[in-house]
């Protein structure tokens, strides 16, 4: 979660620190140490938790989850076991076909993250980073609603959106961020009672989840149909082998005998607390989504994309501010500048593109200043200097040619040096009309209307 410090002791929470320099006796779980609950933790579970349609748990309370690992320095996880922040929520998710699904959110609790262990390229030896222990964390867990790997992809979109937004998390991956774990269990058509589930670990990105999940589907499928019985167990993803690996069966699970953590108090959540952290709660990816579709006539498609990042949208919206055409825009932020940014490994924060120039640039295509063919040179321009759009234009010499009178002139050149592509065009060869289109923008430079171009062209050939 976004905050400065741990969840019980001072420490910094920033990511990229040298190793173990981020520690102090709290959560390195030293004699004689005692945690301090940090409420910024506890308002982002609760914000999250709402955002998630969850009941408010106003009795909360800390667990101990007891297991012994060289990442966990206490040999024990200060966690959440029957008093969750969160409870009985839900997310809907657009499916393909259209339709949309709503998954339950069982529970939302707090916990302390654990360190991070590096193991060595030949397995000989593993090392330990303790920065990471004591990081809060929320973990979402979701009712068995999912019904196929694709599903569990959306649903894991639809979720990093919604927290996104909340600011409760940057929802990195990459960064530890945002992690999950996922259990899937087939049964054969007509039972009732769902079948032994599997847990899949090491998924380091929606992709991955889904193809984990397929593969696992089929491995279960095939040990079913040999009769056999599927075995409850943890697996481990293995994406460069494209497949799932045992790491431990049900008989060597933990059993982590939870019992209340003594060092902290019940947490009392009061309905003034709960009233001031809704009021925060920013309008979310569904709303903002139906709205972009009722305000700016885009499509369920375009909304649902420019709304799947909170970055995204305020972009969209401050492009709005300089154009009317909203397709428009739309279709340059998903494609161009989406495709810029993911080539180059850029992120919102550090976009140079100012999105009222954006803005003005579309203005310029919608007032048929410049073609969308040219506005893809005065694009790539902006990106490189930050210069206005119109000062771009101006000094580059890109102002679409509208002038009908010069524009017949060169259609006509073009039909008389090409006689035998008229006699393709009056044979019923309607390409004919594409390489006219051609020959006159190759002759502008591409600055002809284009539109204005086709009209003419048809004119002219159905005149011979």
């Amino acid at each position: 979660m976004h905050t400065n410090t741990k969840i019980f002791c001072g420490c910094s929470t920033a990511f990229g620190a040298p190793p173990n320099s981020h520690t102090c006796p709290v959560c390195l779980g030293q004699p004689g140490v005692l945690p301090v609950l940090n409420e910024q933790a506890v308002t982002y579970a609760i914000k999250a938790s709402l955002a998630l349609n969850c009941r408010i748990n106003q009795q909360s309370k800390f667990d101990r989850k007891n297991y012994f690992y060289p990442d966990l320095p206490k040999a024990y996880q200060i966690s959440q076991y029957d008093k969750p922040i969160g409870e009985h929520g839900y997310i809907d998710i657009d499916l393909p076909n259209g339709e949309k699904k709503r998954i339950g959110i069982t529970r939302v609790h707090l916990e302390e993250d654990a360190g991070k262990l590096i193991h060595s390229a030949d397995g000989s030896s593993s090392l330990v980073d303790y920065n990471r222990v004591g990081t809060p964390l929320i973990e979402i867990v979701s009712e068995p609603d999912l019904r196929s790997p694709e599903e569990a992809r959306l649903y894991l979109e639809k979720l990093k959106a919604i927290i996104q937004y909340t600011d409760v998390s940057d929802v990195k991956m990459e960064e530890g961020s945002l992690r999950c774990d996922a259990n899937i269990s087939l049964r054969p058509i007509g039972q009732q009672e769902l079948g032994t589930k599997a847990e899949l670990k090491n998924m380091n990105s929606f992709k991955g989840v889904q193809k984990g999940l397929e593969y696992e589907e089929k491995r279960q499928a095939q040990v079913l149909r040999e009769g056999e019985k599927v075995i409850q167990e943890t697996r481990r993803w293995d994406d460069a082998a494209g497949k799932t690996i045992s790491m431990r069966s049900k008989e060597q699970a933990h059993d982590y005998r939870y019992f209340p953590e003594p060092d902290l108090v019940k947490l009392e959540i009061d309905d003034e607390w709960i009233a001031q952290i809704q009021a925060t709660i920013p309008e979310l990816p569904d709303k903002r989504k139906e709205r972009y579709m009722a305000e700016h006539g885009l499509s369920a498609y375009d909304a649902s994309v420019i709304t799947s990042s909170r970055e995204l949208a305020e972009f969209f919206e401050k492009t709005m501010e300089h154009c009317k055409d909203a397709k428009s825009a739309a279709n340059w932020l998903q494609g161009d500048l989406l495709g810029y940014m993911n080539a180059n490994n850029i992120e919102f924060k550090n976009l140079t593109l100012d999105p009222a120039n954006l803005g003005k640039m579309v203005s310029l295509i919608e007032a048929g200043t410049i073609s969308t063919k040219i506005a893809k040179t005065v694009f790539q321009e902006i990106l490189e200097t930050g210069k206005d759009p119109q000062t771009i234009v101006k000094e580059k010499g890109l102002e679409q040619i509208s002038d009908e009178g010069a524009i017949l002139a060169i259609v006509k050149k073009a039909i008389e040096s090409s006689p035998q592509s008229v006699e393709d065009f009056k044979n019923g060869k309607e390409r004919a009309v594409g390489f006219f289109v051609g020959q006159v923008m190759k002759e502008t430079k591409g600055k002809a209307n284009p539109q204005l171009v086709n009209e003419l062209i048809i004119t002219e050939l159905k005149k011979l």
